[in-house]
């Protein structure tokens, strides 16, 4: 039998109305409501949340979304499979690189021809992924700590993201939105001297991030801050279908670059860091920040091994062509195909209904992960301070154009 969590407060105690509304007339003498956003920073994007209060004392939240909505699943289905990627870039978009490589991996599979692509195209992918992945990290904390009144790490780790972010570009041609991960290999090889320059960004970031520990993740009043606020029991965290940095940090070591070992992943040494309540309770807003912290350090060490690789093993040729198995046309057997991969923010999957006639999906389903994170936040928002929901706002880490999609 799955274990009941407790609440102070549930839903069974509110007055009795239409389904997950609020309605001013059943309000009790003591109780109000209150609109957080859809402007307001600290729901980080255009996410409202209707609140319903007993003085300071959270009852209920209510998330509404799709004011950013992008009809991505609407415009897959009218465009060839290569055409869709630009628009993958505009679901987490302070992590494109991820997206990209988990869409083009499911293309690839469809297609036939996962095992085909190059060793060199594929490292180069995951140093991107990495790469991104600590970017999106970075604005993560930088924002966490901003969210509950620490600006200094912000202004750092945008002035650190800033490195990475001149790598992809000079990468790409693009500063955000990539277009790099192409079906069957990439947009260009990596240019000449990246390795290089990516080498030194490795040998900087390192210190940087020990300064980093020091001044927020493990300073004394982010922790009375943070640590047992926003608990997420590991069986509510199942129920509810979170996974990334969320789900580790309840104590569930899951992390699909493991579980499915996708790309060349099985071939690089890398750990998985989970909440073990070091400061608090197990799955309480500081374990999802240093999950985060833990995480960046592991993709420093991936992306010193993909440059390792690239460099020794799968040095730059004059002959190697990134593009030479992209397909000129995009026609997979008809069939239902569902791909996974890790993403920063958790388990990022594409859906794809093939009519094996069409170059174009005759159904494309994005199963993000910032939509189901979300979904958890009214569970563990009951009986706390309206203090605390900002908080835990800020380590659930959505990004709006992957919610609304």
């Amino acid at each position: 039998m799955p274990t009941t969590v407790q609440y102070k407060y549930h839903p069974s105690n509110l007055s009795q109305s239409e389904p997950n509304k609020l309605k001013a007339e059943n309000l009790r003498s003591e109780e109000m409501i209150i609109n957080l956003g859809p402007q307001h920073p600290s729901t980080h994007g255009v996410l409202r949340l209707e609140v319903l209060m007993d003085g300071e004392i959270i009852r209920e939240v209510v998330p509404h979304i799709g004011y950013l909505h992008r009809c991505f699943e609407k415009h897959a289905e009218n465009l060839p499979y290569n055409q869709v990627i630009p628009f993958v870039d505009r679901l987490d978009y302070v992590a494109a690189m991820n997206c990209e490589h988990i869409y083009a991996i499911g293309v690839e599979r469809m297609l036939g021809i996962a095992d085909q692509i190059p060793k060199r195209v594929e490292y180069i992918r995951v140093l991107m992924a990495e790469l991104n992945r600590i970017a999106s990290h970075f604005i993560a904390i930088g924002t966490y700590g901003m969210d509950i009144g620490a600006f200094t790490p912000f202004f750092w780790l945008m002035k650190d993201r800033e490195h990475i972010m001149r790598l992809l570009e000079w990468a790409s041609g693009s500063r955000l939105l990539y277009n790099y991960m192409w079906i069957g290999g990439l947009f260009y090889d990596l240019p000449v001297g990246f390795e290089e320059r990516c080498k030194e960004f490795l040998v900087y970031i390192k210190p940087k991030l020990k300064e980093l520990e020091e001044i927020l993740i493990t300073n004394k009043i982010f922790i009375q801050r943070t640590a047992g606020v926003g608990v997420l029991p590991l069986d509510l965290a199942i129920n509810c279908g979170v996974t990334g940095p969320v789900l580790r940090g309840s104590g569930l070591r899951f992390d699909l670059r493991k579980v499915d070992a996708y790309s060349v992943y099985p071939e690089l040494d890398f750990e998985v860091p989970i909440g073990e309540g070091k400061m608090g309770k197990v799955g309480d807003c500081w374990d999802r920040t240093w999950v985060r912290m833990e995480e960046i350090h592991q993709s420093v060490k991936l992306v010193g091994q993909c440059l390792e690789r690239l460099t020794s093993d799968h040095k730059r040729t004059k002959d190697f062509d990134p593009q030479a198995l992209v397909p000129k046309k995009i026609r997979p057997k008809a069939q239902d195909f569902y791909v996974r991969g890790e993403s920063a923010k958790g388990e990022l999957g594409f859906f794809f209904r093939a009519d094996g006639k069409s170059d174009i999906p005759f159904r494309c389903k994005c199963r993000s992960c910032s939509f189901v994170n979300l979904s958890v936040l009214p569970e563990i928002s009951r009986g706390i301070l309206i203090a605390d929901l900002i908080a835990i706002i800020g380590t659930i880490d959505v990004v709006m154009g992957e919610v609304d999609r």
